[in-house]
């Protein structure tokens, strides 16, 4: 059996840079193996796969090489950047807004400029919800770093807007530059926390059109280090807002640069910094090709 996908390109408008997802459509028949075992064979931080919804216009599920995750970014922009441009989903103006089930919950997702050929696409994300804080003494050396790099009076701290992430403010492009990530260290920590991932940030960008900047670590056989990283930057949103750590409500967030992939999101919190409703992350993304795959036998 043959599947057609789509690989894209996620808050970049220029191929080859952001973070790159294949979008593999017409799935409602592929059984949670198969698209785990196509995810593994993509090696790409998350894999998409949509099907049909009974309570909203389409649904997606993400896969990483090893898990599946139940609400994410940058698949999103990919997913329906690919759904736009292949006139698999209806597209009733230049502007319009879908319901797009996930395994986290049902989120809208706003396109705009539609029939550009390249649409701005922006997802809102679940109600922030903060977590646990950690001692920068325990998490800091897990990156090679020590208190030194902290960003002062910003707790380290488990933030969801969908994902649970840990957000790691420093003080510095010189310190997040530094950060490697001592994978023994994390194993240990990542069995004894509460959250999914984690988001080393700063608060400046690596350009003047950016307001932020952050790195985004992975364990084999997942990704590395993640070129552009959606359900992060809206958790991370939801924290410097709250954290007052910014003044505007609206950003842009700047990921993947020194890796060769340039990606920027454009970010809005919004309600009040103690009672936020949610997060919006938009972006534009580009195609790189088009085809079909082959669904592993057995699954």
């Amino acid at each position: 059996m043959k599947k057609p996908m789509m690989q894209v390109d996620a808050f970049t408008r220029t191929p080859y840079g952001g973070n790159p997802c294949v979008v593999v459509f017409d799935t409602d028949d592929l059984p949670d193996a198969a698209m785990q075992s196509i995810a593994l064979e993509m090696n790409l931080s998350e894999t998409a796969f949509v099907m049909t919804s009974e309570v909203a216009d389409v649904r997606a599920r993400y896969f990483t090489p090893v898990v599946e995750i139940p609400l994410a970014g940058h698949p999103t922009i990919a997913t329906i950047h690919a759904l736009v441009v292949s006139g698999r989903l209806p597209v009733p103006g230049p502007n319009f807004t879908i319901q797009l089930q996930l395994e986290a919950g049902v989120v809208p997702v706003e396109i705009t400029d539609a029939d550009s050929g390249q649409p701005l696409i922006t997802m809102s994300q679940l109600k922030p919800e903060f977590l646990r804080t950690y001692d920068p003494k325990e998490i800091l050396p897990i990156f090679n770093l020590d208190e030194s790099d902290a960003l002062a009076n910003a707790p380290i701290m488990t933030v969801s807007t969908g994902a649970p992430q840990l957000m790691i403010p420093l003080n510095s492009l010189e310190s997040l530059k530094r950060a490697q990530l001592d994978i023994p260290r994390y194993k240990e920590a990542l069995r004894a926390g509460d959250f999914f991932s984690r988001h080393v940030f700063v608060l400046s960008g690596v350009t003047e059109a950016g307001d932020t900047f952050a790195r985004h670590f992975g364990l084999p056989p997942d990704t590395p280090e993640d070129p552009f990283t959606g359900s992060a930057t809206g958790g991370m949103a939801a924290y410097v807002w709250n954290q007052g750590l910014l003044d505007q409500p609206k950003f842009v967030a700047q990921q993947g640069h020194w890796m060769g992939r340039p990606g920027e999101a454009y970010v809005e919190v919004v309600g009040s910094r103690d009672d936020i409703e949610t997060v919006k992350v938009g972006g534009y993304a580009a195609e790189v090709m088009r085809g079909e795959i082959l669904v592993p036998e057995g699954n």
